[in-house]
């Protein structure tokens, strides 16, 4: 008797649960359509799809470094020792200023080898001079006129050695004629600056014995640096000499750079398989800074291609969508295959022909609406 009571009550609940697994499944993306009322339209931009110029680019890790063609290595042009230092780090300089005095025993002894020969070349001049008038008179041959001249050829000889290592040392010409008018030697040479820039480096301090092989003060003329970035061999192609680019700096946000490439290298680095490009920076307010990092955009020629903003588009279930418009106030989901994001816009790769118009701002609220009427 319990057990035929149960019976209609198993049968229902079978009923039931054939009636329910029976009705349809909705998911999400199911439905696909959707009407959108005044106050959604209001939140909605439309617009049609047309092709556009798209330039494809290629983005290369960069850095700022200064302009080797102005910079400036000064070092000694003898060997002596620092008395006065007349520059400090930072400090502005002109071509020909100078930056720093030596005392050189070096120098003292080449200025009095100098004046020595210039002594002996006079002195063997009058004794042709001398010898001349004597051939003259008949009372020298000319054979011993010859001799005296070849000692007079040795003289000068010695005369414009002296003159040269005096050169070598750092005199020029105005020094080495006020030497040789005022017979005094002075031991002082001073380190000069031969670009007009700022001193970045100093390794020199008072006292120091210094050699010519020795770096004292790096001068650098900031207002143009360099962007050096690698770009990878297999895309080397990109890159050519004169090529326009443009580059940004996260220190330096908003500012916009662009110029020229001025060196693309011929050959490959075997270590990082890299190619090396340099791009001219103007810098008249030196506000970038070498060593700073940067990154290089180099474009390529554009072509005609069908893009969407990237703010029209919807992910649903790893999947990407655009809501079409099919009549005044009734949009449809369909699914596109979309390139990668560039500047704000996507490439459209597949699902929609170019004249279409669909909803390029406001998508998120059509989708919510969507939502919210397939939970309904």
């Amino acid at each position: 008797m319990q057990n035929a009571g149960y019976q209609p009550f198993i049968l229902i609940s079978t009923l039931l649960i054939i009636v329910f697994f029976s009705l349809p499944i909705v998911h999400a993306e199911s439905l696909q359509s959707i009407e959108a009322n005044p106050a959604l339209l209001k939140l909605i931009k439309i617009e049609e799809i047309k092709p556009r110029n798209i330039a494809d680019s290629l983005q290369l890790s960069a850095r700022v470094e200064l302009d080797q063609k102005r910079v400036a290595r000064i070092g000694a042009s003898v060997t002596g020792r620092v008395t006065e230092i007349k520059a400090e780090l930072g400090q502005a300089v002109e071509k020909g200023q100078y930056l720093a005095l030596l005392n050189s025993n070096e120098l003292g002894k080449a200025q009095s080898d100098y004046l020595k020969s210039s002594s002996q070349a006079n002195l063997r001049r009058l004794v042709v001079q001398r010898a001349e008038r004597l051939l003259q008179s008949g009372v020298i041959a000319e054979s011993e006129l010859q001799d005296r001249r070849a000692i007079l050829n040795e003289a000068e000889v010695d005369l414009q050695a002296a003159r040269d290592q005096l050169r070598v040392m750092g005199m020029n010409e105005s020094d080495l004629k006020n030497l040789a008018k005022e017979r005094t030697i002075h031991s002082y040479s001073p380190v000069t600056s031969s670009i007009k820039g700022i001193v970045i480096e100093r390794h020199i301090t008072l006292g120091q014995v210094v050699q010519p092989s020795d770096s004292l003060y790096t001068v650098a003329d900031l207002s143009q640096l360099w962007l050096v970035a690698e770009v990878p061999e297999q895309q080397a192609q990109w890159a050519h000499e004169g090529d326009q680019v443009e580059a940004e700096i996260p220190a330096l946000p908003g500012m916009e750079i662009k110029g020229k490439l001025i060196y693309v290298a011929d050959l490959v680095n075997p270590e990082t398989r890299t190619v090396t490009v340099q791009m001219e920076l103007a810098n008249p307010q030196r506000l970038l800074k070498p060593q700073m990092l940067a990154t290089l955009k180099i474009s390529k020629h554009g072509s005609q291609l069908l893009v969407v903003p990237s703010q029209s588009v919807v992910r649903d279930n790893d999947k990407d969508y655009i809501f079409v418009q099919t009549a005044t106030t009734r949009f449809e989901m369909r699914p596109v295959k979309l390139g990668r994001e560039e500047n704000g816009v996507r490439v459209l790769l597949e699902g929609l022909p170019s004249g279409v118009h669909i909803v390029t701002d406001g998508a998120f609220h059509l989708n919510n609406e969507r939502l919210r009427s397939t939970l309904e």
